[in-house]
């Protein structure tokens, strides 16, 4: 419908099960900043900001042997505030990946790979598919 009719929409959701599935093209946000973007089909299959990476590993698997092989982020550390958030990455404060230049630069979105964006130096997982991507969502 969206092609045909030439439609736009926003469609703001926590529930990443229905945005794969509704959504051609996501953005993902942390503390009110884009952090990454991609195509549906990429975003799940390599997702290149370790934000995104931890969202999609508490998407549940209707499949029960997969979900329980499956690996879960667990974020840890305080959310920070959206009043005041801390310099630097925003998400530093709970990536796992964390460097000292995290913590001073302020990231923006850089193209990761073709229609790929994503708003991390460290880029953990330019070389090696995430944990995320190994799972079969």
């Amino acid at each position: 419908m969206q092609k045909e009719r030439k439609l736009a929409y926003l469609f703001i959701s926590h529930d990443f099960s229905v945005v794969r599935h509704l959504c051609t093209r996501i953005a993902v946000m942390y503390l009110g900043r884009v952090v990454e973007t991609a195509d549906s089909e990429t975003l799940f299959n390599d997702p290149q900001h370790p934000y995104t990476e931890a969202l999609l590993s508490a998407v549940p698997v209707p499949d029960p042997s997969i979900e329980k092989r499956r690996k879960r982020i667990i974020l840890t550390g305080d959310v920070p505030s959206p009043l005041d958030p801390p310099s630097g990455c925003r998400f530093h404060p709970r990536c796992r990946y964390m460097k000292d230049a995290c913590k001073t630069k302020d990231q923006t979105l850089v193209k990761a790979k073709s229609g790929h964006e994503t708003a991390c130096d460290v880029l953990p997982f330019k070389d090696m598919p995430s944990t995320a991507a190994l799972i079969a969502l």
